[in-house]
């Protein structure tokens, strides 16, 4: 009786290992029976898996962390706190509730495997004042000083890009690109000519992306005892 040959196949896992090789990133998806790894780039796990979607509450604790990340010394302004875990956690709850600028509601977030690999939070200029009121009343509660108040960040008649922020681990690969692209097209759903940001001035490479992707300074303004460049871009229809 004539044996049947063996076929070579490849063990199935459910799980990712990530290994560096000749400075590229592999997810190692299983093993040969032979014992060699296989996988896939770095790249080609973001081309493939990466999608665009609304921010959900379940986010809150990694988009916190972004928004930190994003925003800096504003985040400390925005929730009276200075230590990073308070912070955090102020703006995570900021993020859960809604009807304020970081609300899970005017979030869009670059999802890859699952995991929350960047964000931007957009809304309309004309609804700052109404969004910033929780924050302001929290804060002054807080501070015990009605007199509080936040720098104007956007004109009424801009749809405003708040924050943008991509995870270190994905940066590089055209993300915050996307994002903004993904913001723009929100704006023009919504009748918008034109979109807005604000970029620190010291922020130059930031800049020079803005103006690559057709943003331009407008003006200057004072968010927070520091100086940012006021950018607008113009809106085609965008299918």
């Amino acid at each position: 009786m004539r044996k049947r040959a063996k076929s070579k196949k490849i063990q199935e896992i459910d799980y990712f290992e990530e290994i560096e090789s000749d400075d590229t990133f592999y997810f190692i998806a299983g093993y040969t029976n032979g014992g060699a790894p296989f996988g896939i780039t770095w790249e080609e796990v973001i081309a493939d898996d990466l999608k665009l979607r609304g921010a959900v509450k379940q986010d809150a604790k990694k988009v916190a962390e972004l928004i930190h990340i994003g925003i800096t010394d504003i985040a400390e302004q925005l929730t009276g706190q200075t230590k990073k875990e308070n912070i955090r956690k102020t703006l995570a709850q900021f993020f859960r509730e809604e009807n304020n600028r970081l609300s899970y509601q005017n979030i869009i977030v670059a999802d890859i495997l699952n995991e929350v690999a960047g964000i931007i939070i957009t809304y309309p200029g004309e609804d700052a004042a109404r969004l910033d009121e929780p924050i302001l009343k929290r804060l002054r509660k807080k501070r015990r000083d009605e007199e509080i108040h936040f720098d104007k960040e956007a004109d009424e008649k801009d749809f405003y890009i708040d924050t943008i922020c991509v995870d270190d681990r994905y940066r590089g690969n055209g993300i915050g690109t996307m994002l903004l692209n993904e913001a723009e097209k929100v704006a023009v759903q919504k009748g918008y000519a034109r979109v807005a940001l604000n970029v620190a001035q010291s922020n130059s490479s930031a800049r020079n992306l803005y103006e690559h992707i057709g943003y331009v300074k407008e003006k200057v303004i004072e968010i927070n005892k520091h100086r940012y460049e006021y950018m607008v871009k113009p809106l085609k229809d965008k299918e």
